[in-house]
């Protein structure tokens, strides 16, 4: 279902915008709607705080782990010999 919505721009505002939907050759609608989903996408989904707080939870964690040099060396090592059987 779509829904209406007004947007009131100064006369200036206005023909920059559709400047820029004929430039794309497309209508003003069209180049409105592509610029709020744009917006969109380039929100976080969550706040920061939110990220920042599941990181530090995340960091708190002891799992065991081998030295990196050695873990660097069998990777690299199954890249020549293959998966180990």
């Amino acid at each position: 279902m779509t829904k209406r919505l007004q947007v009131l721009l100064d006369a200036s505002e206005l023909r920059e915008v559709q400047k820029a939907a004929r430039r794309d050759r497309m209508t003003t609608a069209e180049w409105v709607r592509r610029a709020l989903r744009a917006a969109r996408r380039s929100q976080p989904l969550t706040d920061t705080g939110r990220k920042l707080d599941v990181v530090r939870q995340a960091v708190g964690h002891a799992f065991p782990a081998s030295d990196i040099d050695q873990m660097l060396a069998e990777i690299e090592g199954g890249y020549t010999t293959g998966p180990s059987t």
